[in-house]
Order: C-alpha cells, then structure tokens, then sequence
C-alpha cells in the first residue's frame, strides 16, 4: 500500500470536511483517474483497516443474501 497522498485523495478531503467524520475510506472504480482507493484519518485515530473492511465485504455479502431470498 502506497503512503501519502492518492489520486482521489483531494476528493476524500472533500467527503472527510463535509461530513465532519473523523476518518474516510474512498474506493473509486474506474474511474477517471483510473481505479484506486485512499485512507485518511485525523491523528489519534486508529483503524484497523483489514478487520474493517471484511466487515464490510460480510455485510455487503449478507445484504446480497438477502436480495436471492424468494418472497414469502
């Protein structure tokens, strides 16, 4: 994983300040600076990044679950 600032890492100072959070996670596909993601935080916050995002791809994964299920 590259250090420093990414190519959508303007845009995820933008998304960080207008939401006020205290962290961000911006995952772009294809998109016109090509596919990539950036991790900002403000200092004194720790992610566990790895655990975070199965968390994620598990809810996202359950979500999908649902979405088969037939209708009762």
């Amino acid at each position: 994983m590259a250090q420093g600032p990414g190519k959508y890492d303007p845009l995820a100072t933008i998304v960080r300040e207008a939401t006020e959070a205290r962290a961000v996670i911006l995952l772009v596909i294809e998109g016109s600076e090509g596919s990539g993601f950036t991790v900002q935080q403000e200092e004194g916050v720790t992610l566990d990044l790895p655990r975070l995002l199965r968390r994620v791809a598990d809810d996202i994964e359950e979500d999908y679950r649902r979405e088969d299920r037939p209708e009762h």
